[in-house]
């Protein structure tokens, strides 16, 4: 079976186990496969072997041998993909609300990977792990938006350093509840785990990281307004967890708002619009846009003839 390297440099929380992490941040699927791995040597902690419950520590060194993509027990679907962009060494697309990026857990179909193995067949970097070749980024399954997907290893890895670097422009569009004071500002509060419950992020000052979110007013409506938004740091929930913490949860959120839902939307009302980054052979700056989606549009041409 062919293998495909990949390194990882983990930069999180002390104390947390080498299986719990892989498993947590989607890199393999399930802690059984990763102990399956590490006794078979597959994966290395600065360059030795170690139990599945070895204890992380910030600036280890993670070594993993996973199989190639196109060797993956996932299959290509001929799944409609509206592509923005696309050459030799990446593809954008602009991903429809509903669509998850990637299998996980019991969901191996319908997913945007899914679409890009039919797509691209044998074109998509590896360096992803098992369940996400050539993923570089994700938007969460009821975010809409523009994508970027790597289809080789050196894309990746360059688009990779990219947003680490914080050098790729990420923006939203963004309806939340509530009239924003202020014309813009920063958010400037550090993301982790919630302490009351596991599957949300929170704001918090224990086993976080930082997390810079700056917005800006475009239209204000009654008892609404339409921010964009653009995100310094890649946080999980990061934005919807953001603007809830500031009293303007994003409209259509089940998980991080309690507001009662008067708007005709079935998801968070938020949608990534440009997205910007060098070309990782050519070097020029590349920037490209997603209109906004059909529910969205419907939702701010309803508020604007009740604002007249």
């Amino acid at each position: 079976m062919k293998e495909k390297e990949k390194t990882i440099f983990y930069d999180g929380e002390d104390r947390i186990r080498i299986d719990t992490y892989l498993t947590r941040e989607e890199i393999l699927p399930s802690r059984s496969q990763v102990q399956n791995l590490i006794t078979q040597g597959k994966i290395k902690i600065n360059n030795n072997s170690v139990k599945p419950s070895y204890l992380l520590k910030n600036g280890d060194k993670i070594d993993l041998y996973l199989p190639d993509a196109k060797e993956l027990e996932i299959k290509a679907e001929a799944i409609p993909l509206d592509i923005i962009y696309e050459d030799e060494y990446l593809i954008v697309v602009n991903k429809p609300p509903g669509m998850i990026v990637h299998p996980a857990g019991k969901v191996r179909s319908g997913t945007l990977v899914n679409a890009l193995l039919y797509h691209c067949q044998d074109s998509l970097s590896g360096i992803g792990g098992i369940i996400r070749p050539g993923i570089v980024h994700r938007l969460d399954k009821n975010t809409s938006g523009i994508m970027v997907v790597a289809k080789n290893d050196f894309a990746h890895l360059d688009l990779s350093c990219q947003i680490k670097n914080r050098q790729i422009t990420k923006k939203y569009l963004a309806l939340v509840y509530g009239e924003v004071e202020n014309e813009s500002g920063i958010i400037d509060a550090p993301i982790g785990r919630s302490l009351r419950d596991r599957k949300k992020m929170a704001v918090t000052e224990g086993k976080s990281r930082d997390a810079f979110t700056k917005f800006k007013v475009l239209k204000r409506f009654l008892n609404y307004t339409l921010l964009e938004v653009e995100i310094y740091t890649g946080r999980t929930h990061q934005i919807r967890v953001h603007l809830s913490f500031i009293g303007h949860p994003v409209v259509g959120d089940k998980v991080y708002s309690r507001r009662k839902q008067e708007l005709n939307i079935n998801r968070q009302a938020l949608h990534s619009y440009i997205l910007g980054f060098a070309h990782p052979f050519t070097k020029t700056h590349m920037e490209f846009s997603a209109p906004l989606p059909t529910d969205m549009q419907e939702l701010i041409s309803y508020l604007r003839k009740n604002d007249q």
